[in-house]
C-alpha cells in the first residue's frame, strides 16, 4: 500500500501539470484567438503574421544584405505590412497604437544572420521550436539552480507546467524574444554555477538584446563580483569584451546606431503607452514611489548576499528574486515577460513549507501569490472544456478571464521573494551572532 502511495502522488501531479498545461492551449486555441479574430473583423483591425520575431527579422535582412537603416521609416512601413497585412493609418481609429517599430539595439541581428536569406515561414517555424525547447531546458536549468536530486516525475511536471503556462503560451504563439533572453540567462547563469566564466559572460552579453530584462541582474553580479573581484572578474571581462565588440561591429554596419536606438525606444513607448507593472495598479506618483521601495529592499538582500558562491543556494536564490523584482520593475508590462518569474516559483515551491511556519502573515502572503498564480490555469481549463459544450459565442464573452490575475502576479511573487528574503538573511544573521 505505501509503495502504491508512492507512485501515485507523482503520477497525479503529472496528471494534472497536463491537464493544466491542456487547459491553456485548448483556452488560445479554441476561445482567445477565434476571439481575436472576430474582434479584429468587427472593428476592420489589421491582423497578418502578428509574429514579434517579424520586425527584428526584417531589420536584420535589410542591413546585412542592403544596408538599410532598420530603424528608418521605410523599413517600419515594410514592416508593417508583414505584420499587419497593410501599413497602419492614424486616420483610422481602430488601427493598432503599436507601429513595430525596430526598437532593439543594432547586435540583435548578428543572432538573426544565419536566417535572413531563408524564407520567414521557415525562420517562424524554426524560431518557434527553438523558443519552446529553450524554455523547457530553462526551466530543467532553473531546478538544477536547487543543487538537489529532483526525480524524472518533478522535472516532468516542472517542464509541462511551464509549457503551459498563460505567459509562455503567449510568448510561444507570438514568437517574443523575451523568451529567448530568459533563455539565455538560464544558460548564463547555468555556466557562472558550473565555473565556466568566458561562456557565462558572452552569453549574458547576447542576452542584452532586451536590456530591461537584464540590467537588474547586471547589477547584482556586478555587486557579486566586486565581493570577491580576484576569483570572479573573468566573467565580467568577458562579458565587457563581448558587449564591446557587439558594439563596434553594430558602429560599422550602422554608424551612429546609438541615438537611433534610443529614440526608437522613446517612440515605442509614446505609441504604445507602455508602463510598469506598479503604475499600471496605482499611478504614476505612488507607482513610482513603491518601485524606488522595491529597488531598495532588493538591493539590501543583493548586498547581504554578495560573497556567496555561485553554486550556492543563496546565489540562486538571490537570482530568483532579482528576476522577479526585474518583472515587477521593467517599465514595459507584458505577461509573456513573467516567464523570468520560473525560478522563484520554482523555490515558492521548494520552501513552502518553511514560508507557512513563519507565521500569519507569510501564510497570507504566500496563500494569495499561489492563488493568483493558479488562477490562469483553473480559468483556461474551464474556458476550454466550455468550449466543447457551449455557443462559441457563449465562451468567447469570457476570453478574459485566465488574464485576471496577470497584473498582480509579479506583486505577489516578488513580494513573497523579498520578504523570504529578508527573513532569511536575518536569520542568517542571528544565527551567525549566536554561534
Amino acid at each position: 500500500m505505501k509503495e502504491n502511495a508512492t507512485f501515485a502522488a507523482p503520477l497525479g501531479m503529472v496528471l494534472v501539470a497536463v491537464v493544466c498545461a491542456a487547459g491553456v492551449w485548448l483556452f488560445a486555441q479554441r476561445v482567445l484567438i477565434p476571439y481575436q479574430v472576430t474582434d479584429a473583423a468587427a472593428h476592420d483591425r489589421p491582423r497578418a503574421n502578428l509574429s514579434d520575431l517579424y520586425p527584428r527579422w526584417v531589420g536584420a535582412r535589410e542591413l546585412l544584405l542592403h544596408g538599410r537603416d532598420p530603424y528608418g521609416a521605410e523599413v517600419a512601413r515594410e514592416i508593417q505590412v508583414g505584420y499587419y497585412g497593410r501599413v497602419l493609418q492614424s486616420s483610422r481609429p481602430s488601427d493598432p497604437r503599436d507601429q513595430q517599430g525596430f526598437a532593439y539595439p543594432v547586435y540583435v541581428v548578428f543572432l538573426l544572420a544565419p536566417t535572413v536569406r531563408l524564407p520567414f515561414d521557415v525562420v517562424k517555424a524554426g524560431f518557434f521550436w527553438t523558443l519552446l525547447f529553450l524554455t523547457a531546458i530553462s526551466a530543467l536549468i532553473w531546478l538544477r539552480a536547487s543543487q538537489r536530486v529532483v526525480p524524472f516525475a518533478t522535472q516532468f511536471t516542472v517542464v509541462v507546467l511551464t509549457l503551459g503556462s498563460l505567459a509562455v503560451m503567449q510568448g510561444l504563439k507570438l514568437e517574443q524574444m523575451s523568451l529567448l533572453v530568459a533563455g539565455l540567462i538560464a544558460m548564463g547563469i547555468l555556466l557562472l554555477i558550473k565555473d565556466q566564466p568566458v561562456a557565462a559572460g558572452i552569453v549574458l552579453a547576447f542576452a542584452t538584446i532586451k536590456p530591461q530584462l537584464v540590467v537588474l541582474l547586471l547589477l547584482w553580479l556586478a555587486m557579486w563580483t566586486l565581493a570577491d573581484i580576484r576569483r570572479r572578474y573573468v566573467w565580467c571581462v568577458s562579458f565587457l569584451v563581448t558587449m564591446a565588440a557587439m558594439f563596434a561591429l553594430s558602429e560599422w554596419y550602422l554608424p551612429h546606431w546609438i541615438p537611433r536606438f534610443w529614440q526608437a525606444v522613446r517612440e515605442y513607448q509614446d505609441y504604445t503607452g507602455a508602463m510598469g507593472v506598479m503604475e499600471k495598479l496605482t499611478g504614476p506618483w505612488w507607482g513610482r514611489a513603491m518601485e524606488i521601495l522595491t529597488f531598495t529592499m532588493m538591493v539590501r538582500v543583493c548586498w547581504r548576499q554578495r560573497g556567496r558562491p555561485s553554486n550556492s543556494v543563496a546565489f540562486a536564490f538571490t537570482v530568483a528574486m532579482v528576476l522577479a523584482v526585474t518583472v515587477l520593475l521593467a517599465p514595459t508590462y507584458a505577461v509573456y515577460n513573467q516567464v523570468l518569474l520560473i525560478p522563484a516559483l520554482l523555490i515558492m515551491v521548494e520552501q513552502r513549507y518553511t514560508i507557512w511556519q513563519r507565521g500569519l502573515g507569510s501564510r497570507l502572503l504566500f496563500g494569495t501569490a499561489a492563488a493568483l498564480v493558479v488562477w490562469p490555469w483553473i480559468a483556461s481549463v474551464v474556458l476550454a472544456g466550455l468550449s466543447f459544450t457551449l455557443p462559441r459565442e457563449t465562451v468567447e464573452q469570457g476570453w478574459a478571464a485566465p488574464f485576471w490575475t496577470a497584473l498582480f502576479i509579479p506583486v505577489g511573487v516578488a513580494a513573497v521573494m523579498l520578504v523570504t528574503a529578508g527573513q532569511w538573511t536575518f536569520a542568517a544573521s542571528a544565527e551567525q551572532g549566536t554561534s
